[in-house]
Formats: C-alpha cells, structure tokens, sequence
C-alpha cells in the first residue's frame, strides 16, 4: 500500500478553458465580420443613398450583401450560444429568419449582377420581399434574446438597438424621404450593427453561458 497523496487532476480546467477560449475566438471573429459587412453597406448608403439606378444601385445590392453576410455570422453567434433560449420554437425562430436572409442574399446578389432588363423581373419580386422580412425577423430575434437573459451585460440589450434599423429607418424614408433616410440608415448601422460587432469581439464571454 503507498502512502503517496493522490494527485489533482490537472486536465479538466484547463480542457474547460480551452473550449472557452476557442468559442470566444469564433465570437470575435463573426462579429469583426458583422461589423466588416455593415461598414461596407453603411458606406454605400452614405455615398449614394438607398434608393439608386445604374452603377450606385449595384453597389448598393453588393454592399447590402456584404452586410447580410455580416448578419449570417450574427446568426451564427446566435444560433451557437442558444441566444433565443433552449426551447424548440426559439431554435427554429433562428432558423426560419436564416432561411428567410438568404433569400434575400440571393436577391442581392441577382439584382446587383444581372443586366438591367432582368434586374426587375417579376420571379425577383417574392425574393425582394424577403429583404425587409428578414430585417423584421432581426427586430423579433432582438426581443426574443433580451426577454430570455442568456445574453448578459450591454450584450443582452444592444441587439435591440441595432435589430431596430427597419422599424427606425422604413418609417423614416415614408415620413421625411430618401435624403432623410439616408443619414438615419447610414447613422443607424453605424451605431446599432456595426457597434454590436464591435462588443462581441470586445467581450465575447458576454454571450456565453457562466458556468
């Protein structure tokens, strides 16, 4: 019989730290691409405004993709740390507003790429549809994550801040016009897209779990 103490294991808090610390490094890097696709369209619109013909306009098609782009790695975040909660309708919220994205990210991509005679073709008009749909279902998810609390600090709430930019700047547009528009539109991703990028690869533990 040995008298030796046993000893600690070692293995288990640093495995735990390790999966902690590849999980922040994939927050950070999916929000630095959601603040890299918002700036991009965000500049777009500060150029040209929202509503354009010939080059500006696709220029703003790509730029916009950039941006959904952007919001897929938002989603992506989201999806991975259950922000919407652990329920199955939270989960399939998520999946539906991605399904919903890329519509409207193949609607970017067509309507910025093919040539102007099809550019307003009337088997466009259900993807182009998507395209606001896809932002109303951002604003729904920035509800959902605030209510359910999985998020925490200034992570938990400025999603919505930043899932606000159609119920902030359609209305705009309707009320003040496109001149108007364009600076709440611009002014709005900087602060509310762009920013949330910026937090999550700031203090990407925010959006894990505690324990």
């Amino acid at each position: 019989m040995t008298t030796t103490p046993a000893r600690a294991r070692t293995d288990v808090a640093p495995t735990l730290r390790t999966v902690t610390g590849r999980a922040d490094d994939a927050t950070r890097r999916l929000g630095l691409g959601l603040t890299a696709g918002t700036l991009a369209w965000a500049a777009s619109i500060f150029a040209f405004s929202t509503v354009n013909d010939g080059v500006p306009e696709r220029i703003g098609d790509l730029t916009g993709l950039a941006f959904q782009l952007g919001v897929f790695c938002l989603l992506a975040i989201q999806f991975r740390t259950r922000a919407t909660g652990l329920s199955l309708g939270s989960v399939v919220l998520l999946k539906v507003e991605a399904v919903i994205l890329g519509i409207a990210s193949v609607w970017s991509l067509l309507h910025g790429v093919l040539p102007e005679p099809h550019q307003d073709a009337a088997w466009l008009v259900p993807l182009d549809i998507c395209w606001p749909l896809s932002m109303l279902g951002m604003a729904v998810i920035s509800v959902k994550i605030a209510f359910a609390g999985r998020w925490r600090g200034v992570l938990r709430w400025w999603p919505l801040v930043a899932e606000s930019w159609a119920v902030v700047t359609v209305p705009s547009m309707i009320v003040f016009g496109d001149q108007a528009s364009r600076w709440v539109g611009g002014s709005h991703l900087l602060i509310g897209y762009t920013t949330l990028g910026v937090l999550l690869a700031l203090k990407p533990h925010l959006v894990l779990p505690k324990d």
